[in-house]
């Protein structure tokens, strides 16, 4: 069983930034992928940035230029930098993980962007 641990959400003002941090444990047999998705208030569930199988970097349009995703495996982490954050972005920020025959979700963490 895989465990995702979401954490450095907040209420932010417009503009600003925030570092997730998503941490890994359990057993986790030939990753595919690792990332971070986001729900708005009504909306469906959406991609923001991840790596893929061969360690490069997919991000959604929207986030191209503001978010940044890292790593690091000793620490079994992965990072989402936002940046120039707006509004439209609060969100419920999940980090997921695909490896061979399992989809896993961490509980979220919640970023609110407002004044």
């Amino acid at each position: 069983q895989v465990q995702l641990v979401e954490s450095g959400g907040g209420l932010v003002q417009p503009g600003g930034s925030l570092r997730l941090s998503c941490v890994a444990s359990g057993s986790i047999y030939s990753m595919l992928t690792i990332g971070w998705y986001r729900q708005a208030p009504g909306k469906q569930r959406e991609l923001v940035a991840l790596f893929t199988t061969t360690e490069l970097t997919n991000y959604a349009d929207s986030a191209k230029g503001r978010c940044t995703i890292s790593r690091d495996n000793a620490k079994h982490t992965v990072y989402l930098q936002i940046n120039s954050l707006n509004p439209e972005e609060t969100a419920v920020y999940y980090c997921n993980l695909v490896d061979i025959g399992r989809v896993s979700w961490g509980k979220g963490t919640q970023v609110t962007v407002s004044s």
